[in-house]
């Protein structure tokens, strides 16, 4: 990393970053934009990044500089894969950890044949109704905002494509599972519709993106690694 040039960063690359958990994105490109601009004593420079994670997902975001920011759309159409956990027996306002609990439901029924049995359900394409706690926009306004103030909005199905949905490990009421998508699919939908089809409830407890096309997260940095590297020492060099 310490090898790429101001002229690099400016050319455009694309940069394997390993989002901490608690980070959003938008923090994960700021802590590069900074490092960069003090290493080269650059007033600005184009940076952005290929398809969001949530705060509470851990993992491969890609970073683009430069002339590279145009490649963003194209990255964000590759297909993904993610490795987390659902938790089974209670459902989330969100999905996901976000917010609290809002009813709980029996898993006494669930085997572990039921469980490998009904992902078929969710292999092909499938119609899913993105979280209401979600970034997307309706008549101009971001869903979770409408959430927020407690207001009902009716949000779209939409088609999405997942063509792997393996169960690693079942230790109820927590599953383990590896999946890999099309562009556009929530995995805290997937979480909460598979609750459902288990005639229970699910949410989403644990995630991490571990591919987006070709590009792997063995690959990737912390962000703080990165700000290290381009500085050196630490982040003490004058």
């Amino acid at each position: 990393m310490n090898s790429l040039s101001k002229e690099d960063f400016l050319d455009g690359q694309i940069l394997l970053i390993d989002k901490p958990l608690g980070w959003s994105s938008f923090q994960a490109v700021n802590k590069l934009k900074w490092a960069i601009r003090k290493k080269f004593d650059l007033k600005k420079i184009k940076i952005g990044h290929a398809g969001t994670l949530d705060p509470l997902a851990t993992g491969l975001l890609l970073i683009c500089t430069g002339k590279f920011t145009k490649k963003i759309n194209d990255l964000q159409g590759h297909i993904k894969e993610y490795t987390g956990t659902i938790t089974l027996g209670a459902t989330t306002p969100s999905f996901d950890l976000e917010t609290e609990i809002n009813d709980t439901f029996p898993i006494n029924h669930i085997t572990e044949q039921l469980i490998h049995e009904t992902t078929s359900n969710f292999i092909g394409n499938i119609e899913q109704v993105p979280p209401v706690f979600s970034a997307l926009k309706k008549d101009g306004k971001r869903l979770y905002e409408y959430a927020r103030e407690g207001k009902e909005v009716e949000i779209k199905k939409r088609s999405v494509t997942i063509s792997e949905f393996e169960i690693i490990n079942v230790n109820l009421p927590e599953i383990d599972f590896r999946v890999v998508c099309s562009k556009g699919t929530y995995i805290r939908s997937l979480a909460h519709d598979f609750g459902k089809a288990l005639h229970s409830g699910g949410h989403l407890s644990a995630l991490r993106r571990t591919k987006i096309g070709d590009f792997n997260v063995n690959k990737a940095l912390d962000p703080n690694v990165f700000g290290e590297m381009m500085l050196g020492n630490g982040g003490n060099s004058h």
